[in-house]
C-alpha cells in the first residue's frame, strides 16, 4: 500500500492474511520444533449462525499472547476447532428447524471465515470437530478404556432431569436448581444411567490444585465443588434391631446432643425405616420435594429455606445416650451429601434448631466433648471418614446429537452371569476395530422426554449381535455428555494429520513434545465443568500410561464476560454484537484494539459503538506517523533523549502488561508513545532545520511497530515491510528489550506566570510537561498561584509545552 494513501484496513488485512497462509507463517513443524509453545483458546460451541463479540474478545486475548510468545522466539502452535456435538448445537438446530448435520456444515464454515477475518494466527491444518467420526471414534475409545479400568458403570439413580431439554444433567450442570443451559427448573427422576467414577480421583484433583498456576477463584470453585470434609461415620441402630443407619458428621463431639436423625428424600434408607402407618405421608412428601425447586443436588443454599419434613414412624438409638430418637425425612438434607443422612444436634446447629423448634423435637444443651472422637472408635460405634461433595460424573444423555455410547447389552449373558466385567453381567464394550459406532441419520431427532434417546426408535441401529456369545443383543442408545468430547480435544490437535492419526487418539512422540498445554485461555464459567473433567480424564490417561503428565493445563487464565451498553449480551435483549459489521466498517485491527482497550481481560468490558470510531482514528494516526513522518529529523539532543526514555519505558510497560493480561493499559502506553512522537515530528517540521536522519528516531519507529504487532498484526506487518523496508515477517522478529538506564523519569522545571510575571514553578516529568490539562490543574492548585488568581477570572491561558504556562486575568 502506498505510504501517501489513506490507510485502508480491508485491503491491507486481506493482503497479509493471504501472505501468512501462503508462507505457512503460523504452521510450525510439530516434529522438528526446537522451542515448542502450545497456546490454546477454549474452542467454541458452533451453536449459532456465527461468532459474537464475546468470542472475538476472548479469542483475540489468546491470540495476542500467542503472537507475543512467537516474538519471544517460541515455536507457537495455536490450533482451533469446534465443540460441535451436544445439547448446545442440537437445541439451536431444533430452534431453526434444521438437522444438526446440515446446520453445522454451514455454521462451522462461517465460524472459520470470521476467525480468519480477525487475523488470528491459527494453524488451520490441525483443526478438530467433535462431531466428525474421525474424532468421536476416539471419544468412544476413551469410554471403552474407562470401562475396562472399572471406572465406568451403569446404575439406577435419582438424577437431575431438565423438562425443557428432555435429558438428564450432571450435578455440575445444575445451578441453583436450574438447568445451566436453558434455566428451566430441574426435576428428579429415577433412571438407569452411565457414570464415571470421578470420585476415585477426588483427593488427587484437590491436591494437584496446589501445583498449577490458575486464578485463585477457579481453584476455590473446584475446592468447594470437591468439598473435602473430615469427620466420622457413626452407626445408629433403629427399631430395636441390628440394622444400622450410617451417618456422616464433621462434629462427632456433639453426639451427646443428637436428638433426631434426618434422611434426604433421596435416601435408600427410607424404604426400610418408614412404617406402614406413615408410608403414604412420606411418599407424598418425597414426590412434593422432587417437584419443588427447593430440592436439588446442586449447591442450593438450603439454610435460607423454610424447613419442612415428615416423621417416618421409626426411631434410632443414640449409641452414646441410649435414647430413642425420631427419624425424619426432610429436604434440607441433600442426597449428594455423604449417605444422605445426618444426626440432628439442635443445640449446636442453626438449621437443626429451626427444624427441632418447628416440629417440637427435644433440644439437648449438652456441651460438645472432644473425647467422643476417641470413644466412638473404641466402642466401635463408627470410625474416621473423609467425605466429598463431589459425585460421580453422570455421562449418559437421552438426546440424539452426540457420540453413541459404545456398549452392548446381552440379556442371555446377563442371565448366565457372563459379561466383560464380572460385576456387570450382560454388558460388553464395542470391539475397538468396530469403532466408530457412527451416529445414524435420524430425521425426527427431537427428544421425546420418555427417558430414552431418539436412537431407541431405530432398530437398524440398536439391533446387534453379542460380542460374547453371538446371540441377539441391544446396542446402548444413549449418547455421551458433550463434556466428554471436550475433555481430551487438546490432546488430539497436534496429532491431526500425523502418520498415526488413524490408529491412535494421539501420537506418543508428538504428545511428548507438545503437551501439556503451555497456556490455556478460557471462560471462568467452566470452572467445575470442562476444566474439572479434563483434569480427571488426563489423570486417568496418565494412570494407564498413555500420557506422561497428570495436569493438562499447568497455566490457565480465565477471561471476563463482555457486556453491551451496560447489560449482558443476549438475543432476547437484541444486543448481541456481530463482529462482521465492525470488521467490515473499521477493519480487524481497529476492532481488535478496541476489544482489548475497553477493559481488563478478566473484567467485564462494556462494548459501546461510539468507541469504535476513536480506535479507527488511532490506527489511521499510527499509519500517518509512519507513512508521512518516517524520514523526520531530530535535531536537538534533548528530543532524542526524550524519545529514547519514553521508548524504553513503553517497552517495559507493554511487556509487563501483556504478561499480566492488562492489554488495555498496554494500548494506553502505546498511545502515549505515539503522541510523543507526533509532538516531536510537528516540532521539527516547524523548525525546518537541515540535518541528517537520527538513529534514535528509526529505532523508535521500529520499536513502536514491534510493540503494536500482537495487537494490530496487519497494520504492523504493512508498516514493517512496506514502510520501514524490513524483512518479512514482523511476527518472527524478536521482541524489543528495554534498558534500565533509560527508565528513570527526568524532571524539568516549568515556569508558571500570571499576566506575564513569574509567580511559581513546577517540577514535572517531561511527559507531564507536554500535557496542558495536567499542568493547568497542577498550577491552579498551587498556593502561590491562588494568591494571584483568587477572585479573578482567567480570560486566557498561554501554554508552551515543556516551557511555561501563563494565566491572563481580567
Amino acid at each position: 500500500m502506498s505510504r501517501n494513501k489513506k490507510y485502508d484496513g480491508r485491503v491491507v488485512e486481506a493482503k497479509w492474511q493471504r501472505e501468512w497462509e501462503k508462507t505457512k507463517l503460523y504452521f510450525p513443524s510439530l516434529t522438528k520444533a526446537k522451542k515448542p509453545f502450545y497456546n490454546l483458546w477454549m474452542f467454541p460451541y458452533p451453536s449459532a449462525e456465527g461468532l459474537h463479540a464475546g468470542h472475538a474478545f476472548s479469542s483475540t486475548g489468546s491470540d495476542i499472547y500467542g503472537r507475543f510468545m512467537r516474538m519471544q522466539g517460541k515455536d507457537v502452535f495455536q490450533p482451533i476447532g469446534y465443540d460441535s456435538f451436544g445439547i448446545h448445537s442440537e437445541n439451536f438446530a431444533l430452534k431453526i428447524g434444521e438437522h444438526p448435520q446440515k446446520m453445522l456444515a454451514r455454521t462451522t464454515k462461517n465460524y472459520e471465515r470470521q476467525l480468519r477475518s480477525l487475523g488470528h494466527g491459527y494453524d488451520w491444518t490441525h483443526t478438530v470437530t467433535t462431531s466428525d467420526p474421525d474424532y468421536y471414534k476416539w471419544t468412544q475409545w476413551l469410554f471403552r478404556e474407562l470401562f475396562k479400568a472399572g471406572l465406568s458403570y451403569r446404575a439406577r439413580a435419582s438424577v437431575n432431569w431438565c423438562p425443557s431439554c428432555k435429558t438428564v444433567l450432571a450435578d455440575e450442570q445444575v445451578i441453583n436448581g436450574r438447568c445451566e443451559r436453558c434455566e428451566s427448573l430441574v426435576e428428579k427422576k429415577d433412571l438407569e444411567q452411565w457414570f464415571f467414577k470421578i470420585t476415585e480421583y477426588a483427593e488427587r484433583l484437590l491436591a494437584n490444585l496446589e501445583k498449577i498456576d490458575w486464578p485463585e477463584k477457579i481453584k476455590t470453585a473446584q475446592r468447594n465443588w470437591i468439598g473435602r470434609s473430615e469427620g466420622m461415620v457413626i452407626k445408629f441402630k433403629f427399631n430395636d434391631s441390628d440394622t444400622e443407619i450410617e451417618v456422616f458428621t464433621t462434629r462427632p463431639d456433639t453426639l451427646n446432643g443428637a436428638t433426631f436423625l434426618v434422611l434426604s428424600p433421596d435416601s435408600d434408607w427410607l424404604q426400610k425405616v418408614t412404617t406402614k402407618k406413615n408410608k403414604a405421608k412420606v411418599s407424598e412428601y418425597i414426590k412434593r420435594s422432587h417437584r419443588e425447586a427447593s430440592f436439588s443436588v446442586s449447591k442450593i443454599k438450603v439454610e435460607n429455606l423454610d424447613k419442612t419434613g415428615v416423621f417416618t414412624g421409626s426411631y434410632a438409638l443414640n449409641p452414646l445416650t441410649g435414647k430413642k430418637i425420631p427419624i425424619w425425612v426432610a429436604d434440607y438434607v441433600v442426597g449428594a451429601y455423604a449417605s444422605g443422612a445426618i444426626m440432628g444436634v439442635p443445640a449446636h446447629d442453626e438449621r437443626d434448631r429451626e427444624f427441632a423448634e418447628k416440629f417440637g423435637i427435644e433440644i439437648d444443651e449438652k456441651t460438645p466433648d472432644k473425647d467422643l472422637w476417641k470413644l466412638i472408635e473404641e466402642k466401635k460405634w463408627g470410625g474416621k471418614y473423609i467425605n466429598y461433595h463431589l459425585r460421580d460424573w453422570l455421562i449418559s444423555r437421552q438426546r440424539y446429537w452426540g457420540p453413541p455410547i459404545p456398549m452392548i447389552y446381552c440379556e442371555k449373558c446377563e442371565k448366565e452371569g457372563k459379561g466383560e466385567r464380572k460385576e456387570m453381567p450382560g454388558w460388553y464394550t464395542v470391539p475397538e476395530d468396530e469403532l466408530p459406532v457412527e451416529l445414524p441419520f435420524v430425521q425426527d431427532y427431537r427428544p421425546k422426554g420418555t427417558g430414552v434417546s431418539p436412537l431407541a426408535t431405530d432398530p437398524g441401529f440398536y439391533q446387534v449381535s453379542c460380542p460374547g456369545c453371538g446371540s441377539e443383543a441391544r446396542r446402548e442408545t444413549d449418547v455421551s455428555d458433550t463434556f466428554l468430547d471436550s475433555s481430551w480435544y487438546f490432546l488430539r490437535y497436534p496429532s491431526v494429520g500425523s502418520k498415526t492419526a488413524k490408529d491412535l487418539a494421539f501420537d506418543p512422540e508428538i504428545t511428548k513434545r507438545w503437551l501439556p498445554v503451555n497456556f490455556y485461555f478460557g471462560g471462568a464459567e467452566h470452572a467445575v465443568l470442562h476444566l474439572m473433567y479434563a483434569r480427571f480424564i488426563t489423570m486417568f490417561l496418565y494412570d494407564i500410561k498413555k500420557v506422561g503428565f497428570e495436569e493438562p493445563f499447568p497455566r490457565f487464565f480465565a477471561h471476563g464476560l463482555m457486556i453491551k451498553d451496560g447489560a449482558k449480551m443476549s438475543k432476547s435483549r437484541g444486543n448481541v454484537v456481530n463482529p462482521d459489521q465492525y470488521v467490515e466498517k473499521y477493519g480487524a485491527d481497529a476492532f481488535r484494539l478496541y476489544l482489548m482497550f475497553i477493559g481488563p481481560m478478566d473484567g467485564s468490558p462494556d462494548f459501546r459503538d461510539t468507541g469504535m470510531e476513536g480506535m479507527r482514528r488511532f490506527t489511521e494516526r499510527v499509519w500517518r506517523l509512519f507513512s508521512q513522518y518516517s524520514d523526520v529529523i531530530l535535531v536537538e539532543e534533548k528530543d532524542s533523549r526524550e524519545v529514547l526514555n519514553k521508548m524504553h519505558q513503553t517497552i517495559k510497560k507493554v511487556t509487563e502488561d501483556i504478561q499480566s493480561f492488562r492489554y488495555n493499559t498496554a494500548i494506553s502506553a502505546m498511545m502515549e508513545f505515539v503522541n510523543l512522537l507526533y509532538d516531536k515530528t510537528e516540532a521539527n517540521i516547524k523548525r525546518a532545520h537541515g540535518g541528517i536522519r537520527c538513529a534514535e528516531w528509526d529505532e523508535a519507529l521500529k520499536t513502536l511497530a514491534l510493540l503494536l504487532a500482537p495487537f494490530a498484526p496487519h497494520l504492523a506487518e504493512e508498516i514493517w515491510v512496506e514502510v520501514l523496508g524490513q524483512e518479512f515477517s514482523i511476527h518472527l522478529a524478536p521482541w524489543p528489550k528495554f534498558e534500565a538506564k533509560f527508565l528513570k523519569v527526568e524532571e524539568i522545571e516549568l515556569v508558571v506566570q500570571v499576566n506575564g510575571k513569574l509567580r511559581a514553578s513546577l517540577k514535572v516529568s517531561e511527559n507531564e510537561a507536554r500535557d496542558q490539562a495536567k499542568i493547568e490543574k497542577l498550577a491552579k492548585s498551587d498556593d502561590k498561584i491562588k494568591k494571584w488568581t483568587v477572585g479573578k477570572k482567567i480570560v486566557k491561558t498561554v501554554f508552551v509545552p515543556g516551557k511555561l504556562i501563563n494565566f491572563v486575568t481580567n
